[in-house]
C-alpha cells in the first residue's frame, strides 16, 4: 500500500468517527443479532460482544484519540555522518500488512483498524463468528469512510475464514503478510504460532498475580484485591491469583476477613493447602495446572508464602507475564519485585486493572503485548511502525 500523508489519514478517520456516530442504531441492531445468536455458556465472551451506546462512543473516542495523536510514519530516530561522508538516517516506517485474529469484541474491528491505519499499514481482520453481524456493519462504516476520501477499501478488511481455511491462510497466505498478532487465550495463540510463516507478535493471556507482603497496609490490599479480581472479570487484566505473606500480624484473622469481603461480591475461593485448613468452607486446590489457568471469572485463587522470594518465583514460574503487583508500605522491597518479577506490566499499591492502553496514557491499543521483541505491553500508535535505514552517498564504494 502507498504511502499516504497525515492530512488524508486523518481524514478518513474524521469521517468514520461521523460515520459510527449517525450508524449508530443500526451497529447497536447488528449487534443483538449477535448477542441473541450467542449459545456459549461463557459470561466474559459474551460481555465482550456486547456494543451499546457507551460502547459507541468509546469506539468514536478512541478514533478520535488517535486521529489527534501525531503521525508515528517517517519519524527520525537518528541521523548521523560517518568520518567517509555517508549520512545515515534511521526513520519509523510501516509494518506493511498486518493480520489480527481474535475473538468476539466488535471494538477491537475500531481500535485495531484506527491504529494499523494511521501507522500506514494495511489491516486485515479475523473475526470470531459470535461477532458476525456487528463486524459486517463495522466494516461496512469503515469502507465508508475511505470511499470518501478516495482510498481503496483493501486498507481495512474482514477475512471471513473458517478454521481450516485460517490455517491455509497462515501457512500459504494469498497476499504478503509482515506481522500477525493473534489476540485471544493460549489455543488460539499456539495455533497461530504453530502454522504462520512470518512475524507473530503475541497478546497473551492474563493469569496475574497479586502478592500481599507482611509489611502491606491491609485495608490497600483488600481494595485492590476487590477491584482487580470483580471490576471486569473478562479483561485480560484481571486478577486471578493471591499470594498472602504467612508472617504478617494478625495473619488469620486478615485472611478470615478478606474471604468475607470476596464473598460480599460473589467471588469464588480455591486455595492451597494452608489458606484452606484456615478457610474452612473454601475448596483446596488439587491439580498444579490451575496455577496455569486465566479464569475470567468470579474465582480466585488464594495461597501462602514465605517471603517475597517465593513469591517471586511462583509469579515466574505459573503467570501469563502479563501484569503482577505487590502490596507493601517498603518502598525499598517494592523496587526488589518489580525488577525481579518477569512481567509486561508490575504495579506497587495498584490493581492490574490499569494494564489498558487508555488507562496508560497510550490511547487506543491493537493489544497487549507480553512478547519480549519488538514491544511488551499495551501496543499503541507509536508501536505499529517499524524502522528503515536511508542512506545517502556520492558514489560511495566500500573498500
Amino acid at each position: 500500500m502507498k504511502l499516504l500523508n497525515t492530512e488524508t489519514k486523518n481524514n478518513v478517520l474524521t469521517s468514520m468517527a461521523e460515520i459510527l456516530d449517525r450508524k449508530r442504531d443500526a451497529i447497536i441492531k447488528a449487534n443483538k443479532k449477535d448477542l441473541d445468536a450467542f449459545q456459549i455458556e461463557d459470561q466474559a465472551l459474551f460481555d465482550r460482544l456486547i456494543v451499546n451506546n457507551k460502547k459507541v462512543d468509546e469506539m468514536i473516542n478512541a478514533i478520535n484519540s488517535v486521529r489527534l495523536q501525531d503521525d508515528p510514519v517517517g519519524q527520525e530516530i537518528s541521523n548521523r555522518t560517518l568520518k567517509n561522508g555517508l549520512n545515515i538516517v534511521n526513520t519509523t516506517a510501516p509494518f506493511g500488512t498486518i493480520l489480527i485474529i481474535y475473538e468476539s469484541r466488535p471494538d477491537v474491528t475500531i481500535e485495531a483498524a484506527v491504529l494499523a491505519f494511521k501507522a500506514n499499514n494495511k489491516i486485515l481482520l479475523k473475526g470470531g463468528k459470535e461477532a458476525y453481524h456487528s463486524n459486517i456493519i463495522l466494516e461496512k462504516c469503515w469502507h465508508d469512510a475511505l470511499s470518501q476520501n478516495g482510498l481503496s477499501k483493501d486498507w481495512i478488511k474482514l477475512l471471513h475464514l473458517k478454521r481450516e481455511e485460517t490455517q491455509e491462510f497462515l501457512k500459504n497466505p494469498t497476499e504478503p503478510l509482515d506481522l500477525i498478532v493473534p489476540r485471544g487465550g493460549e489455543r488460539l495463540i499456539e495455533f497461530v504460532k504453530t502454522h504462520a510463516t512470518c512475524a507473530v507478535l503475541v497478546s497473551g493471556r492474563g493469569n496475574n498475580f497479586l502478592y500481599v507482603s507482611e509489611k502491606a497496609d491491609w485495608s490497600k490490599a483488600v481494595n485492590v484485591i476487590i477491584n482487580a479480581k470483580t471490576d471486569k472479570i473478562s479483561g485480560c487484566n484481571a486478577l486471578d491469583k493471591v499470594l498472602i505473606n504467612k508472617n504478617m500480624p494478625e495473619y488469620e484473622t486478615k485472611l478470615e476477613m478478606l474471604q468475607q469481603k470476596l464473598e460480599q461480591y460473589n467471588v469464588e475461593i480455591i486455595a492451597d493447602k494452608s489458606v484452606s485448613q484456615q478457610l474452612k468452607t473454601v475448596n483446596e486446590v488439587t491439580q498444579d495446572r490451575i496455577w496455569y489457568e486465566e479464569f475470567l471469572a468470579l474465582k480466585l485463587l488464594i495461597a501462602s508464602v514465605d517471603n517475597m522470594e517465593e513469591a517471586t518465583a511462583m509469579i515466574n514460574k505459573y503467570s501469563g507475564k502479563h501484569s503482577a503487583a505487590i502490596i507493601t508500605e517498603d518502598k525499598n522491597e517494592a523496587l526488589t519485585f518489580m525488577n525481579n518479577v518477569d512481567s509486561a506490566a508490575v504495579y506497587h499499591n495498584a490493581s492490574t486493572r490499569f494494564t489498558d492502553g487508555g488507562q496508560m496514557g497510550v490511547g487506543a491499543e491493537l493489544a497487549i503485548s507480553t512478547d519480549k521483541l519488538h514491544h511488551r505491553g499495551p501496543l499503541g500508535l507509536k508501536q505499529l511502525v517499524t524502522n528503515k535505514y536511508y542512506v545517502f552517498g556520492d558514489g560511495h564504494v566500500r573498500t
